[in-house]
Parts: structure tokens; C-alpha cells; sequence
């Protein structure tokens, strides 16, 4: 294991510059830094559902299996070059996915965010993701990018929607459907 952080600041950040994993200085507004920091922020969020109490055991082991692979995938982005997130973290995560979707109801109408602190909180989440992955395909275009990262972050905000509703139904028994209204109430 690397250095520890035993000193929390050290000024080298103030001029809008900061370190990449393989000690490139970049503008901290740079694509790559963007990624990184919106999936560590993805990672926070996941931290606020785990928060929540009486969550479901699966969902919670899920939730913090997801939490490791994100430390990764910022890690992997963090270094340019460096693979850590492979097809066989999308496979788990896919598998996990359909587990929990077994036991869910098939959808006729979009679902609105909400249902319990939980639920709530993992919509966030799943918003947050599909930001991440919008960054990383932005990082893309520009730089190099492992696919699987690409393809794990579109199949995570899968799995957080249908956590979402496995929430939902746990907190408060039920999901709150969207429906077209014809005139504003």
C-alpha cells in the first residue's frame, strides 16, 4: 500500500492546478478531473442510501460491493492508463441487477423519484451515475478511457433504479407512478 495521508492540505492545489495518480499536473476543471470527481461524488451518495436504516441486507452488501468499485473506477481514471474496472465487474453488477428485479413488478409507467428516504436517496444516485458516465464518455472523446469503465457505468445506473424500487417497496410498500395530466391542477 502507498503513502497514507497524514497531512490533509498541502497548498499545491490553490492555483486551480491538481495532481493526477501519475503526478501530471492538470487544471482541476480538466475532463478527466470532472470524471473522477463526479464518480467519487457518485460514491458519496451511495454512502447517504447506506446511511439510511433497515435497509435491506442485500441491498446493503450490494450498495457497498458498488461503493470498493467505484474507488476503483476513480482510481482507473485517476491515472491515465490504468485499467482496474474489468467486463467482470458489469457481469456482477448485471447479475445483481437481475436478482433484484426478479421479485419486482414489470413497469407500465415511469416512476417518479421518491418512495422512502432510501429510495429517494438511491434515485439521486442513479442521477449522479448517469452523470459520471456522461463526463467519462466526454473524457473519451478527448483521451483515452477503458470501455468496461464506459459500459459499468451505464449498467450501474440500471441496478440503482431497480434498488430504487426495491426501496420503495420496503420503506413505504409502494412506487409513485408518473401520469400524463391534461390540464395543471
Amino acid at each position: 500500500m502507498g503513502k497514507r495521508l497524514s497531512k490533509i492540505y498541502t497548498r499545491t492545489g490553490d492555483d486551480g492546478i491538481t495532481g493526477l495518480g501519475d503526478g501530471t499536473r492538470v487544471p482541476k476543471d480538466s475532463l478527466r478531473v470532472e470524471a473522477y470527481g463526479t464518480v467519487d461524488e457518485l460514491n458519496s451518495t451511495l454512502g447517504m442510501v447506506l446511511a439510511v436504516g433497515n435497509l435491506p441486507d442485500a441491498v446493503r452488501r450490494c450498495l457497498t460491493d458498488v461503493q470498493h468499485d467505484l474507488f476503483d473506477l476513480g482510481g482507473e481514471l485517476c491515472i491515465p492508463g490504468n485499467t482496474m474496472v474489468t467486463a467482470v465487474h458489469t457481469q456482477r453488477v448485471e447479475t445483481e441487477l437481475d436478482g433484484f428485479n426478479e421479485h419486482l413488478p414489470p413497469l407500465a409507467e415511469f416512476v417518479l423519484p421518491g418512495g422512502g428516504p432510501g429510495a429517494a436517496a438511491c434515485h439521486l444516485a442513479r442521477t449522479v451515475c448517469r452523470r459520471a458516465e456522461r463526463h467519462c464518455w466526454s473524457l473519451a472523446r478527448a483521451e483515452a478511457v477503458g470501455p468496461d469503465a464506459l459500459i459499468y457505468l451505464n449498467r450501474l445506473s440500471d441496478l440503482l433504479f431497480v434498488v430504487a424500487r426495491v426501496l420503495a417497496r420496503h420503506e413505504s410498500g409502494n412506487e409513485v407512478l408518473w401520469r400524463r395530466r391534461q390540464q395543471p391542477v
